[in-house]
């Protein structure tokens, strides 16, 4: 293994098509539960049971997203930066804005974009509360959490595992993989993942970080250019059995 690091912290993030990396987040006294509409599948765990507030939350942002891809279907296409709209609704302009920083189309930031606004809309009701939307990830938390990194076939998948402080919390730590699960990636990275204070932005980056990464040669660039995207605080990237960290990252 090969691992490069600057500023060593903390992050990461994992991502499994069956979903068993949930059980990988210590939630210690939390209520765990499932908010699914469409193809957002949420796993929520906070102090007490949301479910009923969560899910109309979900449905508030789904409405306006959906509302704003039927007036404007080239929305969900896009592979490049959108123009601004400030007349569409706020979560749609978070993903314009987020996504554009990052040199990628809008919907590269979909699922952190829905984490974060329903963690903002769940927020003052708890005070821990993890939501993970397809390994995009929304943490509030006033205890450390530790997280574990699934990562395809590689052989360090489960082996690390990352520690995130109630200090630096709310933040996003979003995840881009070419080899698991339905993110469109450019690249071949197993696991890219990224920590922001905003879920979209860790969102989009890790997806724009993730298309630089087609050899394990490539891991030291592309985090120098994800470390240069305005509001990325930290990067993990693991190709096969090589690894690079750079940023705010702890491992445990």
């Amino acid at each position: 293994m090969r691992f490069w690091g600057r500023g060593v912290r903390f992050i990461a993030d994992m991502i499994h098509e069956e979903r068993t990396y949930r059980s990988l987040i210590n939630k210690d006294n939390l209520i765990s539960y499932r908010v699914k509409i469409s193809q957002s599948d949420l796993w929520i765990s906070s102090d007490s049971n949301l479910a009923s507030v969560a899910e109309k939350s979900l449905l508030k942002h789904r409405f306006s997203l959906e509302s704003y891809i039927d007036r404007h279907p080239e929305f969900q296409t896009a592979l490049l930066p959108y123009p601004q709209d400030f007349l569409a609704p706020g979560i749609v302009r978070e993903m314009i804005a987020r996504s554009a920083v990052c040199g990628v189309g809008p919907m590269a930031s979909v699922a952190g974009a829905i984490a974060e606004f329903v963690g903002n809309d769940l927020s003052g009701l708890t005070d821990h509360l993890i939501i993970e939307n397809g390994g995009d990830i929304f943490l509030l938390s006033k205890s450390s959490l530790t997280i574990g990194i699934f990562a395809g076939e590689s052989t360090l998948s489960y082996k690390v595992k990352i520690i995130v402080k109630p200090e630096e919390t709310p933040l996003g730590v979003c995840t881009s993989s070419a080899t698991v699960g339905p993110s469109l990636s450019f690249g071949k990275a197993d696991a890219v993942c990224v920590l922001s204070s905003s879920p979209t932005l860790a969102d989009a980056a890790a997806s724009a970080i993730g298309n630089r990464v087609n050899t394990r040669y490539d891991i030291r660039n592309a985090m120098n250019c994800g470390m240069k995207i305005p509001g990325v605080k930290g990067i993990v990237i693991i190709f096969g059995n090589e690894m690079g960290a750079m940023g705010e990252v702890e491992l445990a």
